[in-house]
C-alpha cells in the first residue's frame, strides 16, 4: 500500500495545524517550559508578565508571585553578568540577555538568564589556585636563593686548599653548608606540605598516639638545639591525629620558637575539658607585637619587625593552623609579658591499656 493522499485530501501548507495536532503556540509554550534558561517578559511599565518554570527557580519565587511584579529597574537591551539577590538573602551570578520584540501591539522585552554561579566559582577558584602558586614559586626562589648562594660559596672555599687548609676550617665549613641544606630541606617540606592542604590531601589517617613519647622523639630530631627546650607533663596522654601531620605541627611550631624567641623554650602538655589534649610552646623572646597578631597564621606572612636576614617563609604558623583543624582541633596564640606562648589543641583518646 503506498503513501499516496486520497482523493480530496492535502497535506497541511507550512504553520498550518495538522488535524489534532499542537498548533505554534502550544509548541512555543512547551518549549518556554523546558528550556534551561530563565525566561521573562517584562513590559514597558518594568511589570512582568510571563516567566517560565526555569525563571522561578533562578528567582527563588513562585510564578504567581513573580507574574505581576515590578522589576525594580530599567531594562537596556544587550548582554551582561548580574548578582540576583534571593528572597532568603543568598544571591546567584547570572547572564542575562535582554532583546525586545511586539505583542498585540505592545512592546516587551524578553530577559533570558542563565545561572553561571557554579561557573564563576570555578573560575575564581582557578585565579586563586595560579595566584597562589606564583606566589609559592616566588617565595621559594627568593628563600632558595640565599642559602644556594651561601653553599656555592663555601663549597668554592673549601676547594681552595689554601683557604682551607686547617683541619678545624674545613669542619666549620662543612658544619654551615650541613646548616643550610637542611634548612633547604626544612623548606622544601613546608611547601610540600602547602601543596597537600591546598590539594586537600594533607589530612592523613588519623591514629593513637601518645603524647610524650612523640614529642621526646621530636626533641631528639632537634639534635643539639634540643637543649634550649624544657619539656613539662604529658604522661598518660593520648591523642588522635595524624602522626605526619602531628610531627609537622609540633615541628613548625618548634622551629617557630627556636628562630624568634629565646630560651628557655618550654613544651608543656596537658588534658583540657576531658576531650582534648592542649600542646603549649612558650619562649622567653620580646612576643609579638600586638598588630601583627592578627596575621600570625596568614600564610606567607612575617613580622616586619624581625631582622631582614632572619630565614623564614611565613608557611610554618599557617600549616600549624591548617592541619589541626584538619585533624579536629585548633591552634592559636596567647600573648604573655615576657614570651610568646602557641597553643595546639587536638582531640584526645584514652589509653587502651589504663
Amino acid at each position: 500500500m503506498n503513501d499516496a493522499a486520497t482523493p480530496g485530501s492535502r497535506s497541511p501548507s507550512p504553520g498550518e495545524r495538522e488535524p489534532g495536532g499542537p498548533d505554534h503556540e502550544d509548541i512555543v509554550r512547551a518549549v518556554l517550559a523546558a528550556s534551561a534558561d530563565g525566561i521573562v517578559a517584562i513590559d514597558a511599565q518594568g511589570v512582568i508578565r510571563y516567566c517560565n518554570p526555569a525563571a522561578t527557580e533562578l528567582f527563588g519565587r513562585p510564578v504567581d508571585e513573580l507574574t505581576g511584579s515590578d522589576l525594580g529597574s530599567p531594562l537596556a537591551v544587550g548582554e551582561a553578568t548580574i548578582d540576583l539577590v534571593l528572597p532568603t538573602g543568598g544571591s546567584r551570578v547570572v547572564d542575562m540577555r535582554v532583546t525586545t520584540t511586539e505583542f498585540e501591539g505592545q512592546r516587551l522585552h524578553v530577559v533570558a538568564l542563565r545561572d553561571i554561579t557554579r561557573r564563576r566559582q570555578a573560575e575564581r577558584e582557578l585565579e586563586q589556585a595560579l595566584e597562589r602558586r606564583n606566589v609559592v614559586v616566588a617565595v621559594a626562589a627568593h628563600q632558595l636563593h640565599n642559602p644556594l648562594a651561601t653553599i656555592g660559596l663555601l663549597v668554592d672555599v673549601l676547594r681552595d686548599r689554601r683557604a682551607a687548609a686547617g683541619t678545624e676550617r674545613r669542619t666549620e665549613i662543612l658544619a654551615r653548608i650541613a646548616e643550610r641544606v637542611d634548612h633547604l630541606q626544612g623548606l622544601v617540606r613546608k611547601l610540600l606540605t602547602a601543596s597537600r592542604i591546598d590539594a586537600h590531601e594533607a589530612g592523613g589517617t588519623p591514629e593513637r598516639i601518645p603524647v610524650l613519647g612523640f614529642l621526646i622523639e621530636r626533641l631528639a630530631d632537634l639534635g643539639e638545639r634540643a637543649q634550649s627546650v624544657r619539656l613539662f607533663n604529658g604522661r598518660g596522654l593520648w591523642a588522635y591525629v595524624d602522626r605526619i601531620a602531628f610531627s609537622d605541627m609540633l615541628t613548625n611550631y618548634l622551629e617557630n620558637a627556636l628562630s624568634y624567641g629565646r630560651p628557655p623554650i618550654e613544651v608543656r602538655a596537658e588534658e583540657s575539658g576531658g576531650r582534648w589534649v592542649d600542646i603549649t610552646v612558650r619562649d622567653h623572646g620580646s612576643g609579638v607585637a600586638s598588630d601583627f597578631v592578627p596575621h600570625l597564621f596568614e600564610r606567607f606572612s612575617r613580622d616586619p619587625t624581625h631582622a631582614p636576614g632572619t630565614d623564614g617563609a611565613g608557611l610554618g604558623l599557617w600549616i600549624v593552623r591548617n592541619l589541626a583543624r584538619t585533624n579536629g582541633g585548633d591552634a592559636w596564640y596567647e600573648p604573655q609579658p615576657d614570651g610568646a606562648c602557641f597553643r595546639l589543641r587536638l582531640p584526645r583518646v584514652e589509653d587502651e591499656g589504663a
